[in-house]
C-alpha cells in the first residue's frame, strides 16, 4: 500500500441500490477508501467493527431489513453519531422526511438525482467542519483535564505530607480513595436513599484525601507514639477532626465551592458512628452526612489492613470480619451490605493499588462537575460519550471470559461481539431478538421473556439486572447467569435506551 493509499480516509454508503452504490463510489474512491452496506443492518454491523476508521457516512431511506432512520436511531444510541458525520441522500424529500433525519442528528440531506460535484463538495465541507469541532472539543476536554489534573494534585500532594507527619503508608490516600469510590458506586445500585450521581461519587471520592488534614497540627510524639495514647493524648488527636474543619472553614472565598464543603464533612464527621457514640458531636444514624460515613468506614479498613507504629497488619479477610462483627463501631447497615457484596472486589483492587504510585497521572476523565452545561459539538455531549465508554469499559472488563452483547430497546436489537464465532452460529447484529429462531433454539422464549422483564424492573438508580436460565448450546444443556447494566437517556425524566450485558456458566 503506498504512502498515499495509507492515509485516505473511509466513508460508508448504505443503499440498497447496486446502481446507486456504483455511482456514487465512482466519484469517490480515487480520493477514499470505501465500504459498502446492501442494507441498514449491514451498514449498523459495519459501523460496529470499523467505528474508529469512518470518518462520514452517505445514506439511503428506504432500505430493507433496516431503513435509514433505524440507522441513525442505534448511531444515536451508540453515539456514533457524536463522531461520524451522516449525509443522507435521499429521493424521499417531502418536509416530514427531512425534519425527522435532522432530528436524529444528520449533518446534510441532498435530494436525489443530485450533482456530483455539488456532492463531493458537500461532503468534503462536512467532513472538514466535523474534524474542526472534534478539535476544538478535544483542546477544551484537554485543558479541563489539566486543570482538573493539577487541582487533584494539590490535594495529594497535601494529604502525603500529612501522612508523611503521621508515618502512615503513602498508599494510605489511595486506598481510602478507592474504597471510598467502590462503596458508593455499589451504593447507588443498592439504594436510591441518598440521590448519589456519578459526579458526586467523583467529588466525594476525591475530597477524601482530605479526611486527615487536621493531624497536621497534632504533635508528632502523639501521632507517632508506639504504645497506648494515655486519655489526655487521645483527647488531643480526637481535635484533628474539628481542627481540619475549621481549616476549611477559614478557605472564605471557596465556601461555597461542593469540594470544599464537602471535605469539610469528612474532616470533621468521618469519626462519627452511626449509634452515635463516636466523636466530635455525637451525630447518630443520617444526621452523619453519607459521604463522612462512607470515608470513616474506608478510613478504618485500611487502618487495619495496614502497618502502623502501634499494630501490625491484619489480614483483608480479618479486617472484614471485624468491621461486619461490629468490633471497629456502628456502621450503617447498607454500608455492610455493600463491604459484604464487594469484599472480593475490594482485595483485588487494592493489589492493583499498591503495584502503582498515586504520583502517576490518574486515567483521563471529564464528568458533569467539571464541564457542567458547556455545550460540546455534535447532536449530543462529549462528556455523555466519555461516560458512556468509560461505563461499558469498567461494566466488560470485568469477567474477560464471559459473552458480552449489548441491546437496545428502540429498535429491538441485539449487538454480539467477536466471541460469537466459537460458540454458536448466531450472526454479530439480531434485529427483534424475542422473534429470533435461532437465539430462541438456545434459550427459549420462557428465558427471553424473563430476561426482558428483569431489564424492565430496573431504574436509573438501580440498573443491574441478575437473571438465571438454561441455555442449548451446540448439544450441551448449561446453566447460565445473565448479569445486566441498562442504560439511561440523560433527560429530565430519564428513559431506558438498552442494556450491556454478561453471561456466563453459573458457578
Amino acid at each position: 500500500m503506498s504512502k498515499k493509499q495509507e492515509y485516505k480516509q473511509t466513508i460508508l454508503i448504505a443503499d440498497d441500490s447496486e446502481m446507486n452504490r456504483a455511482i456514487l463510489t465512482d466519484m469517490l474512491e480515487d480520493e477514499y477508501i470505501i465500504l459498502e452496506a446492501v442494507d441498514g443492518l449491514e451498514a449498523v454491523s459495519i459501523l460496529q467493527k470499523h467505528e474508529n476508521e469512518i470518518s462520514a457516512v452517505l445514506l439511503d431511506i428506504v432500505m430493507p431489513n433496516m431503513d435509514g432512520f433505524g440507522v441513525l436511531k442505534i448511531m444515536n444510541q451508540q453515539r456514533w453519531i457524536e463522531d461520524i458525520p451522516v449525509i443522507m441522500i435521499s429521493s424521499e424529500s417531502g418536509a416530514t422526511q427531512i425534519e425527522r433525519a435532522y432530528a436524529l442528528g444528520i449533518a446534510d440531506f441532498i435530494n436525489r438525482p443530485f450533482n456530483m460535484a455539488i456532492v463531493h463538495r458537500r461532503l468534503v465541507n462536512t467532513m472538514v467542519l466535523y474534524a474542526k469541532q472534534k478539535k476544538l472539543a478535544a483542546l477544551v476536554a484537554e485543558q479541563v483535564y489539566e486543570n482538573e489534573k493539577q487541582s487533584a494534585m494539590m490535594i495529594d500532594i497535601l494529604s502525603h505530607i500529612v501522612e508523611f507527619r503521621n508515618g502512615e503508608s503513602a498508599l494510605h490516600v489511595v486506598h481510602v480513595h478507592t474504597l471510598t469510590e467502590l462503596m458508593l458506586s455499589h451504593l447507588i445500585q443498592l439504594t436510591d436513599r441518598y440521590s448519589l450521581t456519578q459526579a458526586d461519587i467523583s467529588m466525594i471520592s476525591r475530597a477524601s484525601a482530605l479526611h486527615d488534614i487536621g493531624k497536621i497540627s497534632i504533635p508528632s510524639e502523639i501521632l507517632n507514639k508506639p504504645g497506648k495514647l494515655t486519655f489526655e493524648e487521645f483527647a488531643t488527636m480526637k481535635t484533628h477532626t474539628t481542627i481540619g474543619a475549621e481549616m476549611l472553614e477559614e478557605l472564605t472565598a471557596y465556601q461555597n465551592e461542593p469540594l470544599v464543603k464537602t471535605a469539610h464533612d469528612i474532616c470533621r464527621w468521618h469519626h462519627e458512628r452511626f449509634d452515635g457514640h463516636g466523636y466530635p458531636d455525637g451525630l447518630k444514624g443520617d444526621e452523619i452526612p453519607i459521604s463522612a460515613q462512607i470515608v470513616a468506614l474506608a478510613d478504618v479498613y485500611d487502618a487495619l489492613t495496614s502497618e502502623r507504629v502501634y499494630k501490625k497488619a491484619y489480614s483483608h479477610e480479618v479486617a472484614v470480619h471485624m468491621i461486619l462483627n461490629g468490633e471497629c463501631g456502628t456502621f450503617n447497615p447498607l454500608l455492610m451490605q455493600c463491604l459484604k457484596a464487594i469484599a472480593d472486589v475490594i482485595e483485588e483492587e487494592f493489589k492493583n493499588k499498591t503495584s502503582t504510585s498515586n504520583a502517576q497521572p490518574q486515567i483521563k476523565r471529564t464528568d458533569d462537575a467539571v464541564l457542567g452545561d458547556y455545550e460540546l459539538p455534535a447532536s449530543g455531549n462529549t462528556l455523555q460519550l466519555m461516560e458512556h465508554e468509560r461505563m461499558k469499559y469498567a461494566f466488560f472488563s470485568s469477567r474477560s471470559n464471559a459473552v458480552h452483547f449489548e441491546y437496545t430497546f428502540s429498535p429491538s436489537m441485539l449487538m454480539l461481539r467477536d466471541w460469537l464465532d466459537e460458540r454458536s452460529d448466531l450472526p454479530e447484529i439480531i434485529l427483534n431478538p424475542l422473534e429470533d429462531e435461532a437465539l430462541l433454539s438456545i434459550l427459549g422464549k420462557e428465558a427471553l421473556t424473563g430476561l426482558a422483564d428483569a431489564l424492565k424492573a430496573t431504574t436509573p438508580e438501580q440498573p443491574l439486572a441478575e437473571y438465571d436460565c438454561m441455555a442449548h448450546l451446540k448439544g450441551k444443556t448449561l446453566h447460565i447467569q445473565f448479569i445486566c447494566q441498562t442504560t439511561w437517556s440523560s433527560e429530565e425524566t430519564p428513559q431506558c435506551t438498552g442494556a450491556l450485558g454478561k453471561a456466563m456458566p453459573y458457578r
